[in-house]
């Protein structure tokens, strides 16, 4: 269809149709109400992408240049004005397997009230033919409010989780990948079937485990969250990966398992791509990853002492490992504040020069105001980061050299590794026994007790995490291959637990996927965390990024367990998933996951300061002067705080 836009008449089906563009998987339209006129226009998707021009265009006839030069006033005009002459929103078609529907939305900024939302589900009802069913699809949290006044037989509404949750296709990962496709519907077959896994397989599951080796795509036929450690390797990776519920019935409908396919994930379309070829994978070639070696900075694994991590800056990270040099620079800003917090938002943004009035609308304070300061001021309130100590590389080196078993062991392993022979499993597995059973030197143990007793005495309960320098690296994340331990309370605990930080360095999955990245044994090192175990109500991970938009610039992801974080990251049950605008403010649920009820005002509140708060160290974590690196946060909260456990950059 040529025209712009359906105007003033009966929406149907094919009109619908017609104008559609797509978005999130789903079909829609973009809808323009002109209130003082009465007139109603369904919008042509593929001429005009932005209701503003649109507007600008067909109703007011004004140029694109003269729309951009006065775009806040625009947007103020019809998103936050009460007296505003536009209703803008979209109306999207969803489609089961027993009914067919249309949501209408406005954006997550507009701050309509209650009599206007009625008002604009009125118009656009009576416009659309009586044959398919509308109901509203509130846009944040806000709205759910307003609405929870309107009797829902006067305003019809679906929440966005409600959406999610029967959503058949959701792209995590965009891509496509040509192998050979593998099924497994339960877990004792996968792992029945583990070692015959290759680097060109599609693997198919409910929910993939953990440990699965690199692949060439991952499709999910159960819900998940884009945060699981699977779902962040594969992000890393680069591999398509989506969620596609019924695909084992087409699988088998297809006799697809174990043939060659063709697989590719598209945000615009309605489901994956699964095509079977005669084209085999050439399986003697090398992948094409395999050619992008990761260079790692030199390590230095010699005079490091123990020290307590707020004494750690960023820079630390080549001798103690990227966790505990985050997590010391995050204590520095909490004590010192940072000259880079305002960094994403001082960036241009056309036609906005920058998004700092955004900021200080959020921060609560004047637009003159010193927003730096009001920054390191919401941080200070609001984040905190557990006391603890780091062991550098150079007491993990020491340990090793004690042990002449050990050495010849490493030096086995080495050799394995360098003649590509099948025994690297086993001598792995050999290596890591070694380790746990030998005795940490009495020097290094008593270095340690002091550590402990000068910087944690008082503290019940510990966590020993790892934090090596061959993880959190870009094309390399490593997310889930090297241990933590939660609830050590013992001294003896502590250290077999450092002992088995140590030895997840070498277990045949980690050394497997460093070996296929063009990491060595001999660059490897593993430094560890001994922190105090902090313990709240709620935990999570959150990402300053939208996984399933990456070019979505406003919004963060926030996955939420009310048991612990270790829940949302292994994918064994489903969190609480929400989006929280750092530009607008407020939030949606995209989804309850295994939740009963969503959470309460007061803690999504909350979460809404997390959100801006990891904006702001986004910023100061930034690599590079675009401010635009996201970081993945894992977090545990009680009532009156966040605490951060681990910050990372997150492989996008």
């Amino acid at each position: 269809m040529d025209a712009p836009a359906l105007i003033d008449a009966q929406l149907t089906m094919t009109a619908f149709t017609q104008l559609a563009g797509r978005l999130g998987g789903y079909p829609f339209v973009k809808v323009v109400v002109d209130r003082p006129g009465g007139h109603i226009h369904f919008v042509n998707d593929a001429r005009y992408p932005f209701h503003a021009e649109y507007i600008a265009a067909e109703i007011l006839g004004i140029s694109k240049a003269e729309l951009e030069a006065t775009i806040d006033d625009f947007n103020h005009s019809v998103y936050q004005a009460e007296d505003r002459r536009f209703y803008l929103g979209i109306l999207a078609l969803h489609t089961t397997d027993d009914r067919r529907m249309l949501s209408l939305e406005t954006v997550e900024v507009d701050t309509m009230s209650g009599p206007m939302l009625a008002y604009f589900y009125r118009a656009v009802r009576d416009a659309v033919d009586p044959a398919l069913p509308i109901l509203v699809k509130p846009a944040n949290h806000s709205q759910e409010e307003l609405l929870a006044e309107i009797p829902a037989a006067e305003v019809p509404r679906i929440q966005a989780h409600e959406l999610f949750s029967s959503a058949r296709f959701v792209p995590l990962n965009p891509g496509s990948a040509h192998g050979r496709l593998r099924a497994f519907r339960t877990e004792a077959d996968y792992r029945a079937a583990a070692d015959s896994l290759e680097w060109y397989d599609i693997i198919v599951m409910h929910r993939v485990p953990d440990d699965v080796p690199r692949l060439a795509g991952i499709v999910n036929a159960h819900h998940t969250t884009p945060l699981s450690h699977t779902n962040v390797l594969a992000s890393g990776w680069q591999v398509p990966n989506a969620v596609q519920l019924g695909v084992f019935d087409r699988i088998d409908a297809e006799q697809l398992n174990g043939r060659w396919v063709r697989y590719s994930v598209d945000p615009a379309a309605d489901e994956i791509a699964l095509t079977p070829t005669e084209d085999a994978v050439d399986i003697g070639r090398k992948p094409a990853w395999y050619a992008q070696r990761i260079v790692l900075e030199e390590p230095e694994s010699h005079t490091s002492p123990i020290t307590s991590l707020d004494r750690l800056r960023l820079h630390d990270r080549h001798r103690y490992g990227t966790k505990a040099a985050n997590l010391g620079e995050l204590h520095h800003v909490l004590a010192n504040g940072s000259g880079r917090l305002l960094g994403f938002y001082q960036v241009r943004r056309p036609p906005r020069e920058n998004l700092l009035p955004y900021l200080a609308k959020l921060l609560d304070v004047p637009v003159d105001a010193d927003l730096n300061d009001a920054a390191i001021r919401l941080l200070r309130e609001n984040i905190a980061v557990p006391r603890g100590i780091a062991l550098p590389f150079s007491v993990q080196r020491r340990f090793l050299e004690s042990s002449p078993r050990v050495q010849q062991a490493i030096g086995k392993l080495k050799m394995a590794l360098e003649l590509d022979v099948p025994d690297v499993d086993r001598l792995c597995l050999e290596l890591q026994r070694l380790i746990r059973l030998t005795r940490i030197p009495d020097d290094l143990r008593e270095a340690v007790d002091a550590a402990l007793v000068s910087e944690l005495g008082g503290v019940r309960t510990f966590v020993v995490r790892s934090s090596s320098n061959a993880e959190d690296l870009a094309g390399f994340s490593a997310a889930g291959i090297y241990e933590s331990i939660n609830h050590v309370t013992t001294a003896d605990r502590i250290f077999s637990s450092i002992k088995e930080v140590w030895s997840s360095l070498v277990s045949p999955r980690s050394v497997r996927l460093r070996q296929q990245a063009g990491i060595s044994l001999d660059d490897s090192y593993m430094g560890v965390i001994v922190q105090e175990q902090v313990d709240g109500v709620r935990g999570g991970v959150m990402v300053t990024t939208n996984p399933l938009n990456r070019k979505d610039f406003r919004n963060v992801y926030v996955n939420v367990s009310v048991n612990s974080v270790i829940d949302v990251v292994s994918g064994a049950t489903l969190p609480i998933q929400y989006l929280y605008s750092t530009v607008e403010g407020d939030g949606r649920t995209v989804s309850l996951g295994d939740a009963p009820e969503d959470l309460d005002v007061g803690a999504r509140q909350q979460l809404q300061r997390l959100a801006i708060a990891g904006r702001l160290l986004q910023a100061h974590f930034s690599p590079d002067y675009t401010f635009d690196s996201p970081v993945d946060v894992e977090w545990i909260a009680d009532d009156s705080r966040i605490t951060v456990v681990q910050l990372r950059p997150y492989s996008a």
